[in-house]
């Protein structure tokens, strides 16, 4: 398949959201990636229901929101009802997963976990066949602008490994210090979803920045 770009807008303008929802929306990105923090289970807090509610009012491309939050059972509903099109929740923080993962389905939202960094590939084997995607994240939650995590790589590799005997279609998507100089090396790890936050919106030219994370081959001819 074809990978797919979702900016995160934790990196966009916040004064100028809608500015910055209109030019993901004429882009070439496939997504609008919403990181949702609470403080508690990551040390941020950045937004909740109504920004969710504010970027779908704006956004022509589906909501992928990221809950880095504590017992999200409690507001699966109204993230969805905010405009979510995919919830993504925390493994670390759901220790009811496989309900959690069918109330999003439920809801008609596409079904995905997250791994921290620490967290090993192998705890999803009994339940990736339920999965729509998994999120690998290659930073520690909380805070844009963090180094990546060399161990990522492996965790893709293994992660596609366990996908294609239990889950082909599975989506696998990663997020954290993603940009043109890593694109090529994390969808040949395995990713065909990449969440980018400061390689956009720091870019002097953000609508190329998303061009080339979505057609790294135009870099290579470069």
């Amino acid at each position: 398949m074809n990978h797919l770009i979702a900016p995160s807008i934790l990196a966009a303008d916040f004064a100028n959201l809608q500015r910055d929802i209109e030019m993901i929306n004429k882009s070439d990105a496939d997504w609008v990636h919403v990181d949702v923090m609470d403080g508690m289970f990551v040390p941020n807090i950045s937004f909740g229901f109504p920004v969710v509610a504010a970027t779908k009012k704006h956004a022509t491309k589906p909501l992928d929101v990221h809950l880095m939050i504590v017992d999200p059972d409690r507001y699966l509903k109204a993230f969805k009802d905010a405009g979510a099109d995919g919830m993504t929740v925390h493994y670390e923080a759901c220790p009811h997963l496989h309900r959690t993962i069918q109330a999003i389905k439920e809801l008609g939202c596409r079904a995905g976990v997250a791994l921290n960094p620490h967290t090993p590939v192998a705890l999803l084997e009994d339940i990736i066949a339920d999965l729509d995607m998994v999120l690998i994240m290659s930073v520690n939650p909380g805070f844009g602008g963090q180094k990546f995590i060399d161990n990522t790589y492996k965790k893709l590799n293994d992660l596609k490994q366990l996908s294609q005997k239990k889950n082909p279609g599975l989506l696998i998507e990663v997020d954290g210090g993603v940009g043109e100089h890593n694109v090529t090396k994390l969808l040949d790890a395995g990713a065909n979803v990449l969440v980018a936050g400061n390689s956009v919106f720091s870019s002097a030219n953000q609508l190329g920045a998303i061009s080339n994370l979505k057609y790294p081959e135009k870099l290579l001819q470069l």
